[in-house]
């Protein structure tokens, strides 16, 4: 062993235990290139000990205790006196401790090398991969309730949604009517807040007050809320709020199953204010037709000029003919009177 070449073969006396129960013994302790060898006086082996296996016990105490790695029972004591032997060992350990594999630093590297694969993918790849996963895998119960604790914040600022005995049943003929019997119960009435119609995830559509209390035709109110329902269908609501919320909100939802409540109040006053997005005339005409609904009369409500909404006008579906009644006149006066007048 390189590290201890200027000591030859050195020996030294000391205090040796094989089990914890053994009396100590006084024996010669040589050390070589690669071993302690702990023996009687006369010269018989009692025990070799392969250095890289030595411990020391009481790291800068006296006398020095060592001990065989793993078996801390078996152990050698030099006095202070055979300082040259301690020092010997000593150095042999460090010796042997700085040539030793260290899977730790192998770990470390192979942490940091996937930390920048990882911080690589977040900045390139990773969020819009990550928001897609969580658009894909998150259940219609949970955008439910997403939709729901939305609903909450929002009625924070517009108010609670408006109900009354007479308008339960002509609002859910009016959902069944335009969205589907299946979805009777996804219209929400506002007093105020939302400008016309929004979306939630899970399938609501909010919709202010003054669609059903300012117009005298129910095609009108019908009208916005088929093209609120086709904005839903065209750009997935979860996705939307994912986009807003952001990376991490979204990996708070995969992991915990809830998004941070900051991302939900600020996703819900944006709600009330933001303008919808405009959508292809092609698309919102074969809404129409699809559900047997005029469009004309809509195309009127969103400019009473018509002239932003013109071909809504003049390529009206049902402009010829008698399209489906959306809701009896006595539905519609009860409806009318949902907000208490």
């Amino acid at each position: 062993m390189t590290a201890l070449k200027q000591y030859q073969r050195l020996e030294a006396s000391g205090l040796w235990r094989p089990e914890p129960a053994a009396q100590r013994r006084e024996v010669i302790v040589s050390l070589g290139d690669a071993s302690l060898t702990i023996s009687e006086f006369s010269g018989r082996a009692l025990a070799h000990w392969s250095l890289p296996a030595v411990r020391r016990a009481n790291r800068g105490q006296t006398p020095a205790i060592y001990h065989p790695d793993g078996d801390p029972g078996e152990t050698l004591e030099l006095a202070e006196d055979e300082s040259t032997m301690i020092d010997a060992i000593e150095r042999l350990l460090r010796a042997i401790e700085r040539r030793r594999p260290r899977p730790g630093k192998l770990r470390l590297y192979l942490l940091g090398a996937f930390a920048a694969i990882v911080v690589g993918g977040g900045i390139f790849w990773l969020p819009d991969a990550l928001l897609e996963h969580a658009r894909r895998v998150v259940p219609m119960a949970k955008r439910e309730a997403i939709g729901e604790a939305l609903l909450t914040r929002v009625t924070r600022v517009s108010g609670q949604a408006c109900m009354s005995d007479d308008a339960r049943l002509p609002l859910r003929n009016l959902a069944g009517r335009v969205l589907g019997g299946d979805r009777t119960d996804d219209l929400v009435v506002l007093p105020g807040g939302v400008r016309d119609t929004a979306h939630l995830p899970g399938g609501l559509i909010l919709m202010n007050r003054a669609l059903i209390e300012d117009y005298e035709d129910p095609d009108i109110a019908a009208g916005y809320i088929l093209v609120e329902a086709l904005r839903a269908k065209q750009a997935d609501p979860l996705g939307e709020l994912l986009d807003y919320a952001g990376l991490w909100s979204a990996l708070r939802l995969l992991t915990t199953g809830n998004l941070p409540d900051s991302a939900m109040d600020s996703y819900a006053e944006t709600l009330l204010t933001r303008r919808p997005e405009p959508l292809p005339e092609a698309a919102l005409l074969g809404a129409f037709d699809a559900a047997d609904l005029r469009s004309t009369p809509y195309a009127f409500a969103v400019d009473i000029t018509g002239e932003s909404t013109l071909h809504l006008i003049e390529a009206d579906p049902h402009a010829g003919d008698a399209s489906q009644p959306v809701l009896s006149d006595a539905d519609w006066v009860r409806l009318q009177g949902i907000c208490g007048g």
